[in-house]
């Protein structure tokens, strides 16, 4: 940049950025289908020009009634008589009153008019010479009498532009232009010869003009010139002496043409410019934030750990921000999935820990046993510890494969009414309590009214056992685990009921934690503590929700409110 020149700031950065778009792949596209449908219609526009059709069909018309009125004034001045016309003296005496006497129509048709070049030399140089038009006189035999490039007048200066010393064919620049120009002229357009003196009649226009036909022709030369011609007969009193012969010269229609498309280019300079800047203002909005949202998922391919924030482009309603939020939601969901495994390792690690510490000590202290009572007692535990471990390890690895299986399997309608009924049915023939606990299902509602869900009836199925197996752990002796179904617009809600101590306030949200259990009744290491766990993965998953709270009974006279039992409510989508 030159010493004291100095570019704005908002210039430099516009410059910059159009250069960036100029690389992207996605603007190059836009770019070039843009100009490709302008440049077509382009084509199509020079090709198809009505212009110049009409043009060419005008040129043709002026020519014809030029040539008439030349022919006319050849006809009248150029003519010599070559036969004589016989008067009777003596029929001329016979003459009655009003009768007349002359030569007869056929008569008339038969005389021969020759056309005399040098009497009609001036005339036709007087009537061309304003115009650019080539002219040619044919006799009746086709052979050129006058041809207007060859005429000139006395005292005329003569100048021939003679040929460069050194001139050879075409350079590429001319050859282009000649192809170009034979491109959008040709067409079906016949070539145009230039043929001899004595064969006139090789021109088509000039063989119908010799039979008493006016004509015109349209042809292309050799280079890419549209050339016009039109013939009309020479005669008088209906004797054809020879044919005049009109034609433009190489570029008359051409330089209007060219005249017309050039106009045709400037407005599709203007047009290309606008759709250049209409096209970069449309990548703008469609390749940058697509580079932006591609580098920061990029950025989280290489940066797993740490979260990467996605461009937000919600507040556009259309692809990109739709693309957006589902880049938005997926990362989202990636990085709770790595913390979810990454809690889950952890916790694996510590339940698993606890059990083989347990049995590793046992272990080693069986070898120091001094008696068979503490040998009894330290397999024992090893038997206890070895019995967690098979419990942790299935219950892990069932939680483990449960994603991968919900995004598995189809989603299909579950009838929750059957689903219900069937579990209740096996809870209460089993009799897997030892406390004769009853299970009872019921159903509100209108009967005709549905139950079905969708989802997954083996991992639906699971959440009901696992609650109903829960409720009865914790029930008294001869107690009733209550099952309730209800549809609540476009919502299912199941609630089970027990009658057992209920729940610790501070562990209401902390019972579905993983490998987290508050069972004071029973021995240490019972239960691996997935089981509600378990069920609200199962539940999340189905697009509903699961949550605990205890049943409250009515206040006792000291102040006091009982706990009635800990309720379960499930809530799944209702199709």
């Amino acid at each position: 940049m030159p010493d004291g020149v100095h570019v704005p700031d908002w210039l430099q950065w516009t410059g910059q950025y159009l250069l960036s778009l100029t690389f992207s792949s996605l603007t190059r596209r836009i770019l070039f289908l843009n100009l490709t449908g302008l440049i077509a219609l382009l084509a199509g526009v020079l090709y198809l020009s009505q212009f110049r059709a009409g043009l060419i069909d005008a040129q043709a018309q002026s020519l014809l009634v030029q040539g008439e009125i030349i022919a006319r004034a050849i006809a009248a001045t150029g003519t010599t008589d070559s036969n004589g016309i016989t008067i009777d003296p003596d029929r001329l005496l016979d003459l009655k009153p009003g009768e007349t006497y002359g030569p007869s129509e056929d008569t008339l048709s038969g005389l021969d008019f020759p056309i005399d070049p040098v009497r009609i030399a001036p005339v036709l140089r007087g009537l061309i010479s304003p115009t650019k038009t080539r002219a040619r006189i044919y006799d009746r035999d086709g052979v050129l009498l006058l041809d207007s490039r060859d005429q000139f007048a006395r005292g005329d200066v003569l100048r021939f532009d003679l040929p460069p010393p050194e001139r050879g064919k075409p350079g590429l620049a001319e050859r282009t232009m000649i192809a170009i120009r034979t491109w959008l002229n040709r067409g079906d357009l016949p070539p145009y010869r230039e043929l001899g003196p004595e064969n006139g009649k090789g021109y088509a226009e000039v063989a119908q003009s010799l039979n008493g036909t006016k004509a015109s022709a349209v042809r292309i030369n050799d280079r890419g010139e549209v050339i016009v011609s039109v013939a009309v007969p020479v005669q008088r009193f209906r004797a054809i002496n020879g044919a005049l012969m009109l034609s433009t010269q190489g570029d008359d229609i051409d330089q209007m043409v060219t005249a017309e498309r050039i106009a045709i280019l400037r407005v599709f300079g203007i047009a290309a410019a606008v759709m250049i800047v209409l096209s970069l203002l449309l990548a703008s909005t469609i390749a940058g934030p697509v580079r932006r949202l591609a580098d920061a998922a990029d950025h989280v391919r290489r940066r797993v750990k740490t979260r990467i924030e996605i461009p937000d482009f919600t507040r556009r309603r259309d692809e990109i921000g739709h693309l957006s939020g589902a880049l938005r939601e997926m990362t989202t969901s990636l990085y709770n999935r790595i913390e979810a495994i990454e809690r889950f390792a952890a916790d694996v690690a510590h339940e698993l820990k606890n059990p083989l510490t347990s049995l590793r000590s046992a272990v080693e202290t069986l070898p120091l046993a001094r008696n068979e009572n503490s040998r009894s007692r330290l397999l024992a535990v090893i038997e206890h510890d070895v019995r967690r471990l098979d419990r942790l390890i299935s219950d892990i690895s069932d939680a483990s494969r449960l994603d991968a299986e919900l995004q598995r399997q189809d989603v299909v309608p579950v009838d929750m009414r059957r689903l219900l009924t069937t579990l209740v049915t096996v809870s209460n023939e089993t009799k897997h309590n030892t406390s004769n606990v009853t299970v009872q299902v019921r159903f509100e509602g209108n009967p005709n009214d549905t139950f079905s869900t969708p989802g997954h009836d083996s991992r639906l199925g699971q959440v009901i056992s696992n609650l109903l197996s829960n409720a009865c752990s914790f029930s008294p002796e001869g107690g009733i685990v209550r099952v309730t179904c209800r549809r609540l617009r476009n919502e299912i809600e199941i609630v089970i009921d027990d009658e057992g101590p209920g729940i610790r306030p501070d562990a209401l949200e902390r019972i579905f934690e993983r490998f987290y259990t508050d069972r004071p009744h029973q021995g240490f290491g019972q239960n691996s503590g997935l089981g509600l766990s378990i069920s609200k993965q199962i539940v999340e998953a189905h697009g509903g929700k699961i949550w605990a709270e205890n049943r409250i009974g009515n206040t006792e006279p000291s102040g006091e409110t009982p706990v009635l039992g800990a309720r379960f409510v499930v809530r799944l989508p209702a199709t």
